[in-house]
């Protein structure tokens, strides 16, 4: 696999500068990536374009989509909507589980609705888009790999995150049993957990500047992740550079998780 660069812009939340990024070629891929419409999912399809691939962005707005040549709609809690939405853009050589949700409530606050909703959105509706795109690569007898986005939050508490937290652990968990059970057939599976990465929905839950700043305090580096550097590890986790990599649930926290 050929290797190339080419920068990430730089922000005024990343002073950094322009870094180079490994560039794999993705070149005859198919790849499937949900939560398209906005932060990493958005730009993970932006990224695997660069790369060559032909890209399916799925997503519940259409408007947020139109930046992609090739989509498809659906709302990953109904589970008959999602399957068909899946079916149709058949066959996936990769896939990319990006679609997530938070609400901000209490444990003593939490209702059964929200827990519901988000373990369909952020739990279920990944099984049963993998289970559609696993059957097919394996009736055709070809290799292929998932990376499921989770979240730092699977296994750390996190206030007022009682449903989301318990949802990831759960996506967490599906994956180690998807990795066991699909490797026979070629096909990895790994997730990837970010710390507080800087998109739409991270916005939700982190604008407080206090209790960003706590949370920053405990980062090393002394910063969020970037949209583009999960686009970047997914990618690595996709391409055959990771081909002994399965089953693994790869932290990108700036070292938060080693203090």
């Amino acid at each position: 696999m050929t290797t190339a660069a080419f920068p990430a812009e730089a922000s005024p939340t990343f002073p950094y500068g322009a870094i180079a990024m490994a560039h794999h070629d993705f070149s005859g891929k198919r790849i499937l990536v949900t939560g398209a419409g906005k932060g990493i999912g958005r730009e993970m399809v932006q990224w695997l374009e660069r790369c060559g691939a032909q890209v399916i962005a799925m997503g519940r707005n259409p408007d947020d989509l139109a930046y992609c040549a090739l989509t498809s709609v659906a709302d990953l809690a109904d589970v008959d909507a999602t399957r068909a939405a899946v079916a149709s853009v058949l066959p996936i050589d990769l896939l990319v589980n990006c679609a997530g949700v938070v609400e901000l409530e209490s444990f003593l606050d939490t209702s059964v609705e929200t827990f519901d909703h988000l373990m369909a959105v952020n739990t279920r509706a990944p099984m049963v888009v993998a289970q559609i795109v696993a059957r097919d690569l394996i009736a055709r007898g070809v290799p292929g790999a998932i990376v499921n986005v989770s979240s730092l939050a699977a296994a750390v508490g996190t206030r007022d995150h009682l449903a989301y937290c318990a949802s990831k652990a759960a996506l967490d968990a599906m994956t180690r049993v998807m990795a066991v059970e699909l490797g026979a057939y070629g096909i990895r599976v790994n997730s990837v957990n970010p710390v507080v990465t800087l998109t739409p929905m991270a916005d939700k839950a982190w604008s407080d500047p206090v209790k960003a700043g706590a949370m920053l305090s405990r980062i090393p580096l002394g910063r969020f992740v970037q949209p583009g550097e999960i686009a970047a590890t997914i990618a690595f986790l996709l391409s055959d550079d990771a081909g002994m990599i399965n089953g693994v649930t790869l932290t990108v926290d700036g070292g938060f998780s080693a203090g």
